[in-house]
């Protein structure tokens, strides 16, 4: 008997992948006790997009989750997805920020780091798994698989070769989009198996219905780990179903071992959460099946229906599905994995948005053809590159681009000064400036971030210096869970106390409003530099720059750096105006013409939506 193992993903990529990564820490802690007495290789908790999701839509400290995970699941080793030189970021970070990351994720409860580069260029992969070796962790090396006129077996095992020679411990296939098709998956575990040598784990998105047959082929070539999620989190952008999975391959040499009755008790529970907060199942669809042209990964499918419905425009879905593939053509066939996918979808959603293919490019795509990602798959289109860098020269082929990345701890340190209380939260400004400052000033105050328990966990709390009545949040409690009512909050003195459904307490400082915050507050525009006219006001030779997507509006390119433009300079063609932070990535809005800027119309940091008018200038 060779049985399989199994590590279950529905506390990271199968959230993100169905669920847009909304899951809340409160949605798990009921069932970690449970999943952790499955028996799973390892319970893929951490990492990918779930660590800036957190910060920014949660209001929820990534480094807390983990450490809370981990103590409700002391018996499974917790995984991490790391994107190598990016962390879990979308650009690179310094060698000293990446070890100092890992060291800490280890430090907070990572056992199993699955580190992979989006153009599996191991010069991106190799500070990072160095640190994992020291620290003691389990390194993970994986490829980024795809489907393309350059992508082959052989370059594939050369890949692996490589992650070998690094150290790794495993070998990951990653099919993130759904493109592995049963015999390729089962000549690409055999040729690992025969040629590197070391445990093969297969990660496969349902998206198209194949992963499946791709797991029973893996399983026969020799492949010791699959990927599953519990099924109300199962199929269509995610896994497979694990009790289908396990169910599959009873009685046979690859049986789990796994108790289905459990599994199914486990399930009930994931349900019961997908139904209060009416969320949909993973389906597949034409458009899903269609993943064999366009090629878009589960995640990225997500997170592109959601960012075109917030502007507006869900109906050229379709048009951007098929602009995707040309865009990814033209840049040298970059497997559609994160960055690379956020940075190819949204320049297909803004080439499909303006009507104007290629007319503003991200920041992240020009450093992508510039060569600071790594280097591309495939040749690149001479039209496009000539287009995004202009006069600027592309990364000589041998430089390393993480080397590019100077940013030291002390640098980040010193600019988040007190507001940060440990290593952790200054790692967490190093990767997302602008929210963890703004996580960090709302919780800095009071208990210490927030507070999360279980029922018989609740003892002493502390409410700032004096304890909170534990009898009032044992009654909160109560009325929680006798009640249709999901939630409770309570604000006193200062403190904000919420029980959620599942006997689930937060503890936080209530945040200061708005209205609080001075106007000499870092990074706000100063008054005088917004003009508010009447319409009729406006000499009608100005013109417009209007938002090309919905995002949040910045002056600078990032905390304390000059302002790029203000009212009466001089404008050149082609001079950025702005960043329009959208689809995780920062868009840098440029002129199309010469000009002055004669009024900015949004204030720094503000959320904008498409079409909303950013500056009037004067045409010269």
């Amino acid at each position: 008997m060779r049985p399989v193992h199994i590590t279950d993903t529905t506390l990271r990529d199968a959230h993100q992948s169905l669920w847009a990564t909304r899951m809340h820490l409160s949605d798990m802690l009921p069932i970690l006790g449970k999943m952790d007495s499955v028996g799973y290789w390892s319970l893929e908790v951490w990492g990918g997009a779930t660590f800036d999701a957190a910060l920014r839509f949660l209001d929820e400290n990534p480094w807390d989750r983990l450490r809370i995970i981990k103590q409700h699941c002391p018996k499974t080793p917790l995984q991490m997805l790391l994107r190598g030189q990016n962390l879990v970021g979308y650009r690179h970070y310094s060698d000293e920020i990446c070890r100092r990351f890992v060291h800490a994720s280890k430090r907070n409860g990572i056992d199993v780091f699955r580190i992979f580069d989006a153009l599996n260029d191991i010069r991106n992969v190799g500070v990072t798994a160095e640190a994992v070796k020291e620290c003691g962790g389990h390194f993970e090396g994986a490829i980024s698989y795809t489907v393309s006129p350059v992508h082959t077996l052989d370059s594939y095992l050369e890949y692996a070769q490589e992650l070998k020679d690094l150290g790794a411990d495993t070998i990951a296939i990653k099919d993130m989009a759904g493109m592995l098709t049963p015999f390729r998956t089962e000549k690409m575990v055999t040729a690992l198996r025969e040629q590197i040598g070391l445990p093969v784990h297969v990660h496969c998105h349902y998206i198209g219905g194949m992963a499946p047959m791709n797991y029973l082929k893996a399983t026969e070539a020799g492949a010791e780990i699959i990927d599953t999620a519990v099924v109300a989190l199962a199929f269509g952008n995610s896994q497979p179903a694990v009790e289908m999975i396990v169910a599959a391959l009873k009685e046979s040499p690859y049986d789990t071992g796994l108790d289905l009755d459990l599994l199914f008790e486990i399930a009930e529970y994931w349900e019961g959460v997908r139904e209060a907060k009416k969320l949909k199942r993973g389906v597949t669809s034409l458009m899903h099946m269609e993943v064999f042209s366009h090629q878009v990964p589960g995640g990225m499918l997500s997170n592109l229906i959601s960012q075109l419905e917030l502007q507006k425009a869900s109906g050229r879905l379709p048009d951007v599905l098929n602009e995707i593939p040309k865009v990814r053509a033209e840049v040298g066939y970059p497997p559609l994995v994160t960055p690379l996918s956020q940075i190819v979808g949204t320049q297909a959603v803004i080439n499909v948005l303006t009507g104007k293919r290629w007319a503003v490019v991200p920041q992240e795509m020009k450093d992508y053809v510039k060569g600071l990602y790594g280097k591309a798959p495939g040749p690149m289109d001479p039209g496009v590159v000539a287009k995004v860098l202009g006069k600027d020269e592309a990364l000589a082929p041998d430089v390393r681009p993480g080397s590019l990345a100077t940013t030291t701890y002390a640098q980040v340190e010193a600019e988040i000064a007190d507001l940060a209380q440990s290593e952790e939260d200054v790692l967490m400004y190093a990767l997302f400036p602008n929210e963890a400052r703004n996580y960090l000033t709302l919780h800095q105050e009071g208990a210490e971030s927030a507070v999360f328990m279980t029922g018989e966990e609740i003892n002493t709390v502390m409410e700032g210096d004096q304890p909170v009545d534990v009898n009032q949040i044992r009654e909160l409690i109560k009325i929680v869970e006798l009640s249709g009512v999901n939630e409770v909050t309570v604000e006193e003195g200062g403190s904000k106390v919420i029980v959620r459904k599942g006997a689930v307490l937060e503890m936080a400082p209530v945040a200061a409003s708005a209205a609080a915050v001075p106007d000499s507050a870092p990074g706000q525009a100063a008054p005088q530099d917004v003009a508010v006219k009447d319409p009729s006001e406006r000499p009608a030779s100005w013109k417009k720059v209007v938002a090309p997507m919905v995002g949040t509006f910045y002056r600078a390119p990032s905390p304390g750096a000059p302002e790029f433009v203000n009212v009466g300079d001089v404008i050149e063609e082609g001079q950025a105006l702005c960043i329009l932070e959208a689809m995780k990535l920062m868009n840098e809005i440029t002129a199309e013409e010469p000009g002055v800027i004669r009024e900015i119309c949004v204030g720094n940091a503000e959320p904008v939506e498409y079409g909303t008018v950013l500056f009037y200038y004067e045409p010269q």
